[in-house]
């Protein structure tokens, strides 16, 4: 399975331009447009934050979030689209005491170009926070619109950085558009073991651009850890510093040098524990990743 699903070969790539950190300190990338830090791993709340009025799963989230911040994460990613998630996360800032290192990353997702403000402050109300750190135009929908609020609202300070988001490869013509006419700070995409189309002209055009990139579906909602579950990881994955395949596949994404962020999403402690760990120690280079990709393709 792995076999077919997976591409043949890696584009030439630079040293990755990782921020030089103290041993055992938490690796960073800058924002391009700004040159702030932040750490190669978020969290996101697809899926494993919409869980209602739960309060043994909102208290789980919350936990969650507890250990992402524990272990020096940063960026918090969710969208009007994900149901609760934007309440959940809410509630677990306020029950964390509202934690002073979140950078806090939402999306505007309505048809209605003069109803997205609306929309962006319902969603800054379920967060709680005075202003959202990074607003992105969820999958392009009505951007033209968005976009011309989201950098009003930028220019007037009341948020410091404007993206927009795709995933799953769609409409990747029209994202190049708009990432050569627009100055964005921010661009969301998939990026992962299975899904590396990527690599060929969206992560190149925003090194050209110096336009940061974060990264979803990082596991491919799962079926990646699912898939490599079968197999024993390779012992030469402690020359990266890796102790398990949720390791593996983030440093793969992560190591590439346009990439700023992968935002695996999880709702287990243990789960945030181990993508948190991708974030410390050795990256692969350019030869570790060649390697890394010959190796899934054997399996």
């Amino acid at each position: 399975m792995l076999r077919t699903l997976l591409a043949m070969g890696v584009g030439s790539l630079l040293s990755p331009l990782v921020r030089a950190a103290p041993q055992g300190a938490i690796l960073t990338r800058p924002i391009p447009s700004s040159g702030e830090a932040l750490p190669l791993i978020g969290l996101g709340s697809w899926i494993t934050f919409n869980v209602g009025n739960d309060r043994v799963a909102r208290d789980a989230c919350a936990e969650v979030m507890r250990h992402f911040f524990g272990a020096g994460g940063r960026l918090i990613d969710s969208s009007p689209m994900y149901g609760s998630s934007q309440e959940v996360i809410g509630y677990g800032l306020k029950k964390l005491g509202k934690p002073p290192r979140l950078f806090s990353a939402d999306k505007v997702w309505i048809s209605s170009g003069t109803r997205g403000e609306g929309q962006i402050e319902s969603s800054r109300r379920y967060w709680n926070v005075a202003r959202f750190d990074l607003l992105q135009v969820h999958n392009l929908v009505s951007w033209q619109e968005h976009l011309k609020t989201l950098f009003a609202m930028k220019a007037a300070g009341q948020l410091r950085y404007v993206g927009i988001t795709t995933s799953e490869g769609r409409r990747h013509r029209e994202f190049e558009k708009i990432m050569r006419s627009q100055p964005l700070d921010f661009v969301q995409v998939s990026y992962n073991l299975f899904d590396r189309e990527v690599e060929a002209r969206i992560l190149p055009l925003a090194r050209e651009r110096g336009i940061a990139v974060i990264i979803n579906r990082p596991f491919r909602q799962g079926a990646l850890l699912e898939a490599l579950a079968r197999y024993p990881l390779p012992a030469w994955a402690a020359e990266i510093d890796c102790a398990n395949w949720a390791q593996f596949a983030l440093k793969f994404i992560v190591s590439h040098p346009a990439v700023t962020c992968a935002i695996p999403a999880t709702s287990s402690v243990a789960h945030v524990r181990e993508n948190m760990g991708a974030a410390y120690g050795r990256l692969p280079d350019e030869a570790m990743r060649r390697r890394m990709i010959a190796h899934m393709e054997r399996l």
